[in-house]
């Protein structure tokens, strides 16, 4: 049989339950209780589209496979199992009897099954199987409280647990500059001052200072005289000159980003239904 700290490894595990060959029915849902040993009796399985849907299989030679819980019936079986109208709530009696009768095992009511088994009188929710869900023990009884595994070998502790919630940040490459040098062309125009020799005919009088140079010579003759006219040209000339260097660099921004995130935790309350005024226990 099925202890306890098995189910609640189980649970905690997020394994699934599986047929006899292995293969998946669908996964570990909640796994209830007898009220009166503490010991787990039924195993729900999610079926149905993306596994909304809760079908009870009875634990009884059900074997523990790693995580994953193997049962002797087909899915097919489980699959077409009574509906629970409050799978969430308490198993009770009537529904118990119905779950037996169709499995074919002994039940509550003595229905004809697997000889020698002890009838039940309900059974009390152990809780959904999510891995993140806290793996306590709590007294046995028809409470309902979820997450609860209840079992005679539990001591009156229980852990609450809760989600904290953690911020960081990771570095992601958000785009690429690259530095690129290209060549473009442009207009310059500059005035430069340029000179040019023209002839001019220039004549003086004969004076006494210069009769000698003009009696110098035949009195009459034919005579040439040349002379160079110069000009100044513009040359153009082009030289690739540094004019600066240009680098990138990076700066490093800093803001602030408000974060809003829902974390869950567990709170404990006392229930004293089952304490009289006098501090005992009802039976």
């Amino acid at each position: 049989m099925l202890s306890t700290d098995q189910a609640q490894t189980l649970l905690t595990g997020g394994g699934n339950v599986v047929d006899s060959q292995g293969d998946k029915i669908g996964g570990i849902g909640q796994i209830f209780l007898d009220d009166q040993s503490g010991q787990p009796e039924w195993v729900t399985a999610k079926t149905g589209l993306f596994g909304t849907g809760e079908s009870f299989v009875p634990l009884r030679d059900a074997e523990v496979s790693g995580n994953d819980l193997r049962v002797p019936y087909d899915k097919e079986k489980v699959k077409d199992a009574p509906r629970i109208s409050d799978p969430e709530g308490h198993l009770d009696e009537a529904e118990e009897d119905r779950l037996y009768t169709y499995y074919g095992v002994t039940g509550y009511s003595g229905t004809t099954g697997d000889a020698g088994y002890a009838a039940t009188t309900g059974t009390g929710t152990v809780g959904t199987g999510t891995a993140d869900r806290s793996a306590d023990l709590g007294t046995t009884g028809t409470s309902n409280v979820e997450g609860d595994i209840s079992g005679p070998e539990t001591d009156s502790a229980m852990t609450r647990s809760e989600e904290q919630l953690h911020v960081g940040t990771e570095r992601h490459a958000t785009g690429r500059a690259r530095l690129r040098k290209y060549i473009v062309t442009e207009n310059v125009t500059k005035t430069v001052p340029v000179s040019r020799e023209e002839v001019r005919l220039e004549r003086e009088p004969i004076t006494e200072a210069n009769r000698g140079d003009a009696l110098d010579g035949p009195d009459l003759s034919t005579e040439e005289h040349d002379v160079v006219l110069n000009e100044e040209r513009v040359v153009v000339d082009k030289e690739t000159v540094p004019v600066e260097r240009v680098r990138v660099d990076k700066d490093t921004v800093t803001e602030e980003q408000r974060v809003d995130e829902t974390v869950r935790k567990e709170e404990v309350e006392l229930d004293q239904s089952g304490v009289t005024d006098d501090g005992r226990t009802r039976g």
